[in-house]
């Protein structure tokens, strides 16, 4: 990985050896510029407008051959019309470069385009591409640009249909926003103008090949022995779960993590826009919701498939997320024997995510006053999970609150676990998960279930003193 750092008028380039050993120091927000990595596979421009040109002679040629074959087939048949395009170009090139170009034509035809190769390198976490001439990526939580371009508008829109065609979705000028995924799962939002002024904006939130597993949430230290096998407990005893954050917080990552907790003896029904969970059970249905046909008509709603869901005779009902009217029909299936169900919701923290509750389920239409909406949220929930990503790029779970019922008009709560933080050192967040001390409310639920909540996981010593309270 190569990394270029363009040069600020009037400032000298640092001496790298001297950089390399010398204590972080904040640049002043005027004089910043990112860093680039060189992650292209072209040279220059020119070498992208030439793979442009040539992967429209092969395509031509190719024709309607492309839908009927193998991927062997298809780098066979890509080889043998390479050749011809490439002299029609009369460009001369060695071996090397010309395997190299083949084999970018072969993913302008086949796969992503520039963006192909970001697609594979299990480092990057999130692409976007912001027109053109713009592709930025995120590893560990940092955000980079890179030396990637596109030939031009078109060409992203190009990649933008090859990614919605298999889905049956559509991006136009009557249609101009898109939710979409990848085969692997990743997530994909397309936009284009003439809503974005940038030409066509393309985000892709990667997924990891292997879903996290709740011992990675340890070894990245994102929660703490006791909280984890805190929320384990609560899992596996059926307590209904919301996994809250901002956007890019790690929300699905740590629901994919806590429903590895869930019984292979259950029947688990999910429900999502774009199918991006992926559980590990053996007995798992997966929904998906479908937005309407350029008629306007065949939309289903995931409140549709919540519904439905409920027919489906479900031992536990997983929502990727609540962000509308389906919110009403959630806690329902929570008050009406599906318990254990788990969700995730944007907000800022936990008590803020039963306020976007309160206001989705006024979202669709029900004419129930505010009282009743509060009491359904307090019957229902039982935890909410705030993960947060820090400002060193980390995920961590910051708070762990026990919803404990409704009293005077207001939803009580209690933090049992809270991030305490202690600094910043420049390059890390400083600081750890710790137990309030306040042991939650339905042990005795867990305990008849035959779940114990040791007191150490709250913060107690063997004598039943608090340790936060000594010295």
């Amino acid at each position: 990985m190569t990394i270029l750092r363009p040069a600020i008028t009037g400032v000298p380039p640092p001496d790298l050896k001297m950089v390399k050993h010398a204590a972080p120091s904040i640049v002043p927000e005027a004089d910043w510029r990112p860093d680039i990595l060189k992650l292209s596979r072209f040279r220059d421009d020119a070498e992208v407008q030439l793979v442009n040109r040539i992967h429209a002679r092969v395509a031509a040629l190719l024709g309607r051959n492309v839908e009927a074959a193998s991927p062997e087939q298809m780098r066979a048949m890509v080889a043998e019309h390479f050749s011809t395009a490439l002299d029609d170009e009369h460009v001369a090139v060695n071996r090397t470069d010309r395997l190299r170009l083949q084999d970018a034509v072969f993913s302008e035809i086949v796969g992503y385009g520039p963006i192909q190769d970001l697609l594979h390198d299990d480092g990057i976490s999130e692409i976007m591409v912001n027109g053109a001439h713009q592709v930025w990526i995120e590893r560990e939580g940092k955000l980079y640009l890179t030396d990637i371009t596109f030939a031009d508008t078109d060409h992203v829109i190009r990649v933008i249909q090859r990614i919605i065609a298999p889905l049956g979705r559509r991006c136009d000028e009557a249609s101009p926003m898109v939710d979409a995924r990848l085969p692997d799962g990743s997530r994909v939002n397309a936009i284009i103008p003439p809503l974005s002024l940038v030409g066509p904006v393309l985000t892709v939130r990667k997924f990891r090949r292997e879903p996290l597993s709740p011992d990675e949430l340890l070894r990245h230290s994102s929660i703490t022995p006791e909280a984890l096998q805190f929320l384990r407990a609560c899992v596996r005893g059926r307590l209904n779960v919301i996994v809250s954050g901002g956007s890019g917080a790690g929300k699905t990552t740590l629901m994919n993590a806590l429903s590895s907790y869930i019984s292979t003896r259950e029947r688990i029904v999910t429900i999502e826009d774009a199918a991006e969970l992926r559980l590990q059970q053996i007995h798992v249905i997966t929904l998906e919701a479908r937005p309407a046909n350029v008629e306007g008509h065949g939309e289903v709603s995931i409140r549709d498939l919540l519904r439905n869901a409920l027919r489906m005779r479900p031992d536990r009902i997983v929502v990727g997320e609540c962000r509308g009217p389906e919110a009403l029909d959630m806690l329902q299936a929570m008050n009406t024997g599906h318990d254990g169900s788990l969700t995730t919701i944007h907000s800022n923290g936990p008590r803020d995510a039963l306020a976007r509750i309160e206001t989705m389920v006024l979202m669709s239409g029900a004419d129930l006053p505010l009282r009743a909406i509060r009491e359904q949220v307090a019957a229902a929930i039982d935890l909410v999970v705030y993960v947060e990503r820090m400002q060193d790029g980390t995920r961590k779970i910051t708070q762990i609150s026990e919803v404990r019922g409704y009293e005077g008009d207001l939803i009580t709560m209690q933090d049992l676990f809270v991030f305490q933080r202690e600094g910043f050192d420049g390059q890390r967040v400083l600081g750890s998960l710790r137990p309030t001390g306040i042991r939650p409310a339905f042990s005795e639920q867990l305990t008849s279930r035959g779940l114990e909540l040791p007191l150490n996981w709250f913060g107690y010593d063997g004598d039943g003193a608090f340790e936060g309270e000594r010295g």
